[in-house]
């Protein structure tokens, strides 16, 4: 079977949806991102992207991945290397047997992104299909092609070092016992994903959203470092990945489909309320970047109210579904 690459919104979703569809699993990017429970939000200040904290707007790189084993009775293997040469020489054996091989790699190192698409982020995904002469042939779902890289440069960002560091880390599926999801199996993944929004901890959920605010409010208006963090706020959300906005629409669609997989028509109901919500993620987004460009002036305490209505909105949402799954 000859792979097809598909254009996807989001690059782990994109890729574990199309490795799984090579393996006939029919799976489409956001089926996959629901089932994983992949939405979420977490303000961590101890970990540092270019020198301010990780806001994540989904589950932790690989949590797509290993979301769908359980649901679809799979055995995926994944392995990291202690140096280049040996993630080389593996990858090089895998796709000479013929296996399709997903990647975690750094943007930066990445020559077929565009330079001012290309920053130091070490959780992108890709799959690699072949290999012609020193070039990797490449699917890379945010791409509407198939794209090329030179084994140098591949081999750089498979190994870039810092933050969510890839460690050569590649994997492909063992063996799938599924093809396809049972309602019980799509309703576990809603309330999973419902607990994940829900937490009892400071940093994740909406509570990680009003953490968030409580920081921001505090930032003086007139400090350029400020804006710095607020523009920070806005590259976590809608540049890294997918963002905050968009994740909630990938969410929104998994619900249309779950209305009918887990037999609850409700869940379409669900799906618009949710869309609005991401509307409100680029609302903020919005209104944050005119602050940094200058169009109007910085203003803290408006970008923490509006986190905290996102959170409110989002807390009554989870809750609602939770109960809706059960």
């Amino acid at each position: 079977m000859s792979f097809q690459h598909q254009h996807a919104a989001h690059c782990e979703s994109g890729v574990i949806s199309n490795l799984l569809r090579h393996h006939g699993v029919p799976m489409s990017e956001s089926l996959a991102f629901g089932l994983s429970a992949g939405l979420a939000f977490a303000y961590l200040p101890f970990v540092k992207i270019n020198g301010l904290p990780l806001i994540a707007y989904r589950s932790l790189p690989r949590a797509i991945i290993k979301g769908l084993i359980g649901p679809l009775a799979a055995r995926f293997r994944f392995e990291t290397f202690r140096t280049p040469q040996a993630g080389q020489q593996r990858l090089d054996s895998l796709l000479a047997s013929g296996q399709i091989v997903g990647l975690q790699t750094s943007v930066y190192w990445l020559p077929y992104f565009p330079p001012d698409m290309r920053f130091h982020f070490n959780a992108h995904n890709l799959l690699v299909y072949g290999k012609e002469g020193d070039d990797y042939l490449i699917s890379d779902p945010v791409f509407e092609h198939t794209v090329r890289c030179a084994s140098a440069d591949l081999s750089r960002a498979r190994f870039a070092k810092g933050a969510l560091a890839p460690k050569g880390l590649l994997y492909y599926p063992q063996s799938i016992a599924r093809k396809s999801a049972s309602p019980e199996a799509v309703r576990a993944a809603i309330r999973k994903n419902c607990n994940r929004m829900l937490p009892p901890v400071p940093i994740a959920g909406v509570r990680g959203m009003r953490l968030l605010a409580s920081k921001v409010e505090k930032l003086p208006a007139a400090d350029p470092q400020s804006a710095a963090f607020i523009g920070h706020i806005v590259r976590m959300q809608e540049e890294i990945g997918t963002g905050g906005a968009g994740f909630r629409f990938i969410y929104a669609a998994f619900l249309q489909e779950a209305a009918q997989l887990a037999q609850r028509p409700v869940l379409a109901e669900f799906s618009e309320r949710l869309t609005t919500i991401g509307d409100g993620w680029r609302a903020l987004a919005l209104k944050a970047a005119r602050m940094v460009k200058g169009r109007e002036p910085v203003d803290p305490p408006a970008i923490a109210a509006k986190l905290r209505e996102q959170a409110a909105l989002e807390e009554a949402f989870f809750k609602e579904l939770k109960t809706a799954v059960r």
